[in-house]
C-alpha cells in the first residue's frame, strides 16, 4: 500500500461516511468565523519551498557549495531537478554527483545552511503572508506540508507574527515524500481528529512544484498550483494561479464549492485507489 497503513484506509472509509453525517463542529472551531455564504472549505494545506516562501536559492546555493566542496560541478539544470523533492532523493542525487557523505549528513549540512540563510532573512513568496491573514480572519484553518524537516519549517513558522499553522506535516515524519500523496492524507487525518466532517473534497493544497502537485492530487484534495522555479503542466485535476497576490478566502472558497457543485469533479476517490493498491 504504498506507505498508507490499515488505520489510514479505515480512516479514508470513514471519511466517505462522515461526508453524509455533517456533525457539528467542536466547541473550539465553533467559535470561528464563516465565510459569508460559504462552509464548505475546512482548510488550507500550504507547501512551503517556493510556495510559502522562496528559499529555493538558498537550497540551490547550498547544494553548490557542497557538491564543489568534494570536488565536483553542480548546474543549475541539476538543481532545478532536485525542487519539491524529498531530501533524501536530494541527498542521493548529491551523491551521484560526488558528495563523499551518508545520506543524513548531507541533509543536516544543506538544512543547517538553509536555516542561517532564512535567520538573517525569510524571502516571503508575493500575496502568502497575506492570504494567510485573511484566511486566519475568516477562521479557516491552515496546516503546513513540507518535505523540510521540522527544524528548518518551525524557524519558518516562528517568524509569523500570529499562529497561522494548526500544525506542520514534515519531511521528517512521513514515510514517503513528495510526490507521493502520504504528506497531504496525513494532515488530512489530522485535520479530521478535531473535525470529523473534514474530507479531502474540503480541503485546498497550494503548490508550486511538479512533485509537490503531483502529492496533492494524488491525495484528492482541491489543487492549486502557483509555478515558481519550474512551469507545472497543464492538469484538469489543478488550477493554476500566476501568484498569491490579491487572492482571498473567497477565492480558496470558491474552489471547494465549485467541487461540490459538479463543475470541477474528483477525477477519482482517493481511498478507493488505496484500497485498490492494498490487494
Amino acid at each position: 500500500m504504498h506507505g498508507i497503513s490499515p488505520h489510514s484506509v479505515s480512516t479514508l472509509r470513514a471519511e466517505r461516511n462522515a461526508r453524509e453525517a455533517a456533525p457539528q463542529l467542536p466547541r473550539r472551531l465553533e467559535t470561528m468565523h464563516s465565510l459569508p455564504g460559504q462552509t464548505l472549505l475546512k482548510a488550507v494545506l500550504w507547501d512551503m519551498d517556493g510556495t510559502l516562501v522562496d528559499t529555493e536559492p538558498y537550497w540551490i546555493a547550498a547544494e553548490r557549495a557542497l557538491v564543489e566542496s568534494h570536488g565536483g560541478t553542480w548546474s543549475h539544470e541539476q538543481a532545478m531537478q532536485l525542487v519539491g523533492q524529498s531530501l533524501f532523493h536530494s541527498a542521493a542525487v548529491l551523491q551521484a554527483a560526488g558528495v563523499d557523505l551518508e545520506a543524513r549528513d548531507i541533509v543536516d549540512t544543506l538544512s543547517q545552511q538553509v536555516i542561517s540563510a532564512i535567520r538573517t532573512e525569510v524571502p516571503w513568496r508575493p500575496g502568502a503572508r497575506e492570504l494567510l491573514d485573511d484566511l486566519f480572519e475568516a477562521g479557516v484553518r491552515c496546516a503546513l506540508v513540507t518535505m523540510s524537516e521540522g527544524p528548518l519549517a518551525g524557524v519558518v513558522v516562528e517568524s509569523l507574527p500570529k499562529p497561522y499553522f494548526e500544525f506542520m506535516v514534515t519531511g521528517d515524519t512521513v514515510t514517503h515524500g513528495k510526490p507521493h500523496p502520504e504528506a497531504y492524507l496525513t494532515a488530512v487525518e489530522r485535520l479530521a481528529l478535531e473535525d470529523p466532517a473534514v474530507t479531502v473534497d474540503h480541503c485546498v493544497a497550494l503548490e508550486d512544484s511538479v512533485p509537490g502537485a503531483t502529492a496533492a492530487m494524488a491525495s484528492g484534495v482541491v489543487t492549486v498550483g502557483i509555478p515558481h522555479q519550474v512551469p507545472l503542466p497543464e492538469d484538469s485535476r489543478m488550477t493554476q494561479w500566476e501568484t498569491l497576490v490579491g487572492r482571498t478566502s473567497e477565492d480558496i472558497s470558491a474552489l471547494v464549492a465549485d467541487r461540490f457543485s459538479g463543475s470541477r469533479s474528483p477525477w477519482f476517490a482517493p481511498e478507493d485507489a488505496l484500497l485498490e493498491g492494498s490487494n
